[in-house]
């Protein structure tokens, strides 16, 4: 389901077969399926509030799959204030347990700080979440610490997602497409960390006309440049880019603006580079190349400095292949992340994190309202940590590891009314040896169109830590150490 006029997907579009009276609801993907149609002639027909309807006439044999997009155009006519929302028709057909979706205009609805909407700024209010501070914040989830969270771009885990200032996130708001928050009880999709996952997917860039934004404000300078490589025409393929970049230039302009904050002392300085190439085909599929480069600078020229660098490259895919009932997805990426402390006493504190990520992916609709989704995954990474204690003597560990995991999800609708989804996923740590296998079940029961009862359970792990004390009030050094049956002694 696409926008006629630009290409993006649609969201919540509602397509059906009135003969028969089925229909199903397009996904954040503009997908729908609808599946168990007898056979026969009927005349599918979309619908969504500002949009014009469409139709066509499909023919069904015994076997066989059917793929037909449809294309729909905006509605100019102004009337008064209508809101709709699909909201009571997905919790309907799904558990979301735990599970908040952020979009981004979401973001330019509380007060922020510096008068540029974040992310980081926004999670703050959510239920369960809380910042540790204005310097070297980090995000505490249901009683998790950090590291026991996995945030993850576009399926590349970032591991430190927040500047040393606390302030701002390394993400656009500009770039996003949605933000999906697990507090808890997630699905066997997801492993590796015991506590949340953050899931943040960025958009593509323009498919018509090139475009592009630049911003200022007291603390940061953004700039954004955006458009098609081939441009969008129904029914065949495009390309797009898009391209991110934000500096930060607080620690030369609070000496003015701020002098009444730490003598006009702010020594924080950031940058935030990100770029994407997606190329779609005319049947849904597609594949999409992205990278970014951020980095965080902090320098306290009577104690200590912190400089830390954060680079990653992937790419992702969406297969649609004709005439199955299984969409395939999946991706590669690579990620390193470094930071470095000196202190006065030039002994510096290092830690390092580089790996890859190899997952792929398959859903299928048993029926219109049952799914199941299965996949496997491979991580590697590589820990380098080094630091000197009080004693003058220096601590290092490192470490290689490597795990494969893989998942089965089944989720079963009963009348739409109770909903069940069984999980398990099997996670083998290849350098301690060991295999844990996972089970998830997630349950919900709608009483009725306002009152749902949810429950869920399962089991979580991870072979991963934090080289940093909770109990430190301000802690800018955030390092990792991996393999906890071999820690420095």
């Amino acid at each position: 389901m696409y926008n006629a006029e630009n290409g993006t997907p649609i969201v919540s579009a509602l397509v059906t077969f009135k003969e028969i009276k089925q229909g199903a609801y397009t996904d954040d993907r503009g997908f729908y399926t609808i599946a168990n149609i007898p056979s026969g002639t009927y005349n599918a027909v979309v619908s969504l509030v500002g949009f014009s309807a469409d139709s066509a006439k499909l023919e069904f044999k015994n076997s066989g799959i059917i793929s037909q997009n449809f294309y729909l155009k905006d509605i100019s006519n102004e009337l008064g204030v209508v809101r709709v929302s699909a909201e009571k028709v997905r919790k309907t057909k799904e558990v979301s347990i735990g599970k908040t979706t952020i979009k981004p205009i979401q973001l330019t609805r509380i007060p922020s700080v510096g008068g540029e909407p974040d992310l980081v700024q926004y999670l703050q209010v959510l239920p369960g979440v809380v910042f540790s501070g204005d310097q070297g914040g980090q995000l505490y989830i249901r009683g998790g610490s950090p590291v026991m969270n996995r945030v993850m771009l576009d399926g590349l885990t970032v591991y430190n997602p927040f500047h040393s200032i606390g302030l701002f996130s390394v993400f656009d708001t500009d770039i996003l497409k949605s933000v999906d928050v697990y507090s808890a009880g997630f699905s066997a999709e997801y492993g590796g960390r015991i506590s949340a996952i953050v899931d943040v997917k960025t958009r593509d860039g323009n498919k018509t006309n090139l475009a592009g934004k630049i911003n200022a404000s007291p603390f940061s300078s953004k700039f954004l440049l955006e458009g098609p490589l081939k441009k969008y025409e129904q029914d065949k393929g495009n390309s797009s880019f898009i391209v991110s970049y934000k500096n930060s230039y607080l620690k030369n302009s609070a000496p003015t603006i701020y002098p009444f904050v730490n003598d006009g002392m702010l020594p924080y300085t950031f940058s935030d580079l990100y770029g994407k190439l997606t190329f779609n085909s005319a049947k849904g599929s597609n594949i999409s190349v992205f990278g970014f480069d951020y980095k965080d600078n902090v320098d306290f020229e009577s104690s200590a400095s912190y400089a830390w660098t954060s680079r990653g490259l992937g790419t992702k895919f969406l297969l649609v292949p004709g005439g199955s009932e299984t969409i395939v997805d999946g991706g590669i990426t690579f990620s390193n992340y470094e930071i470095t402390q000196t202190e006065l006493d030039n002994k510096p504190r290092r830690s390092a994190i580089n790996g890859f990520n190899v997952n792929l992916n398959f859903s299928r609709f048993i029926n219109e309202l049952d799914k199941i989704k299965y996949g496997i995954e491979m991580n590697g990474f590589r820990t380098d940590f080094e630091i000197f204690n009080s004693l003058n003597r220096r601590i290092s560990q490192e470490e290689n590891t490597s795990e494969i995991s893989g998942y089965v999800n089944y989720l079963k609708n009963i009348q739409k009314r109770v909903l069940i989804e069984a999980g398990m996923r099997v996670q083998y740590y290849a350098s301690l040896q060991e295999t844990s296998p996972e089970p998830r079940l997630r349950l919900k029961y709608n009483i009725n169109s306002m009152v749902r009862f949810k429950a869920s359970a399962g089991l979580y792990s991870q072979n991963l830590m934090s080289a940093v004390s909770d109990r430190d009030v301000v802690n800018l050094f955030y390092g990792f150490l991996s393999g906890p049956r071999d820690l420095p002694s």
